[in-house]
């Protein structure tokens, strides 16, 4: 791939890869690279820059160069560059699938249903930036009590400055993107660091940005190791605005960054409470659709289903129907279960399953595992001892709790040290509506699994699922300040000559 068509420039050697710096694709000084690891094979895929911490330096420097002419850069036309980029990373989705295929296992429909869902919203937030950053607010002083009208204050959204942007493997083109455009629309500049696994995809993406034009500077994709660069980023002075997803890791950058606004989203054990009067066959559908898709590596999957004892045996039952169906093989064959992206997660999943088989939770599949590919199993009769009841897995296991209450499935779901998603299945809008009141989570859903998306809706977790709210609006706002100007008037006793 990285000797091909319009991606040549990319290419340092056979599946080696440059970091983008200056508007121009280079070699670190280090001359070390960063193995990249196909979950499927566990062979080294590709590789990629190992950069210093001089190079930091210097993406940074350049970045608040071009940020200062760039926020002069009329919203126009830093939205018509944006839409140049959705079209260009649609134009070349068939390049950036195939990697998010090889380096994080996704099903080959679904990497390409994520660059393409991707490109939709850098075109959204270039028309939503148009919109929210194209008004200021004018305010007159005798509002407030006992001043007169004597003063006029215009308010206005002006950039941060810039903006070092952290996504995930899971979603390593689109959750990129979803803090890239944001910030871009804004008059930010960019750096991102990508995930090790999905750094590829990542690199393919910025390429995307440089070819529809974007000035030298602007966005910098810088690659490494964490242990060597991790840090130096996040408390690097010139960092401006955090934009991170990911896990454990966005705590410390948290309480090591300082006094910079942080978007987080972190980890989720999101909950699914299952009513007696709910619609079992939407329920087990959804289950299907939220537990295991994308092997539930997701932050939004249903991470434990809680439901009603008298409805619990047939919910299992159709459920572990619709499990005994899923395909199970490699992303290039589109199966539903694919590896998971690391040896490490694949052994930290095995340890929650045999923690809970060893304490009494029935597994209703048998435990299956070959390299980093491991068969879905339902997990029924689990109890609050267990780790599956409370840890997030990240992969395709699910646990059942049967709850004598309602109230006993609320309170499971707000011990959690997570507060990101849940969902609720019922036919009574009331009960539904009491019950996402009492949820301590950040959004919740009522008949149907949780989601990220719409991509412009507000989302947002509590607790150590992260802080800021997401979502193409929340995040414009977020990645800009207010500026006010405020025009002092003659007094009352003023008058015209």
């Amino acid at each position: 791939m990285a000797g091909t068509g319009v991606f040549e420039d990319l290419a340092a050697g056979e599946d080696t890869f440059k970091f983008y710096s200056e508007g121009k694709w280079q070699e670190s000084a280090s001359k070390k690279t960063v193995n990249v690891v196909n979950p499927s094979t566990q062979k080294v895929q590709y590789k990629v820059q190992a950069c210093t911490q001089d190079e930091v330096n210097a993406v940074f420097a350049s970045a608040k160069v071009a940020q200062k002419a760039w926020a002069k850069t009329p919203l126009w036309k830093r939205a018509e560059l944006l839409h140049k980029a959705a079209a260009m990373l649609k134009e070349h989705k068939t390049p950036i699938a195939a990697a998010l295929v090889k380096e994080i296992a996704k099903p080959a429909k679904d990497a390409v249903t994520e660059v393409v869902r991707s490109g939709d919203l850098i075109s959204y937030c270039a028309e939503e930036g148009v919109r929210l950053l194209g008004e200021g607010k004018f305010i007159m002083s005798d509002s407030f009590p006992g001043t007169d009208r004597n003063k006029l204050c215009l308010a206005s959204k002006i950039p941060l400055g810039t903006v070092l942007c952290i996504p995930p493997f899971n979603y390593p083109v689109n959750l990129a993107v979803s803090k890239i455009a944001p910030a871009l629309i804004a008059g930010n500049a960019v750096v991102l660091k990508p995930p090790t696994q999905g750094a590829v995809s990542g690199l393919h993406m910025v390429h995307c940005f440089h070819l529809a034009g974007f000035p030298p500077g602007l966005l910098s994709c810088v690659t490494g190791k964490g242990s060597e660069i991790g840090d130096f980023l996040t408390t690097h002075p010139s960092v401006n605005c955090i934009s991170f997803t990911g896990g454990d890791t966005g705590i410390s950058i948290a309480r090591k960054a300082g006094m910079v606004p942080m978007q987080m989203e972190l980890g989720g054990k999101d909950a699914c409470i299952v009513l007696e009067d709910a619609d079992l066959d939407l329920v087990a559908a959804n289950i299907i659709k939220g537990g295991f898709s994308y092997s539930g590596q997701r932050c939004t999957a249903i991470k434990v289903v809680l439901v009603l004892e008298s409805v619990a045996d047939k919910l299992v039952e159709l459920v572990n129907a619709k499990v005994a169906k899923l395909s199970v093989g490699m992303p290039e064959d589109d199966a539903q279960i694919t590896p998971v992206v690391t040896e490490s997660s694949a052994n930290f999943i095995e340890g929650l399953v045999k923690d809970a088989e060893t304490k009494g939770a029935t597994l209703c599949q048998a435990y299956k595992r070959e390299g980093n590919l491991i068969w879905p199993v339902l997990i029924d009769h689990v109890k609050p001892e267990m780790r599956i009841a409370w840890e997030e897995p990240f992969g395709p296991i699910l646990p059942v709790i049967r709850v004598k209450t309602v109230e006993e499935a609320i309170h499971h779901c707000n011990a959690s040290q997570f507060g990101l998603q849940g969902c609720i299945f019922t036919q009574d809008i009331n009960k539904a509506m009491f019950i996402s009141d009492a949820m301590e989570t950040g959004t919740v859903q009522i008949n149907s699994a949780p989601a990220r998306g719409p991509d412009h809706f507000p989302f947002q977790g509590i607790r150590d699922s992260g802080i800021g709210t997401q979502g193409i609006p929340n995040s414009i706002l977020l990645m800009t300040k207010t500026k006010s100007t405020v025009i002092n008037l003659p007094s009352a006793s003023y008058t015209m000559g």
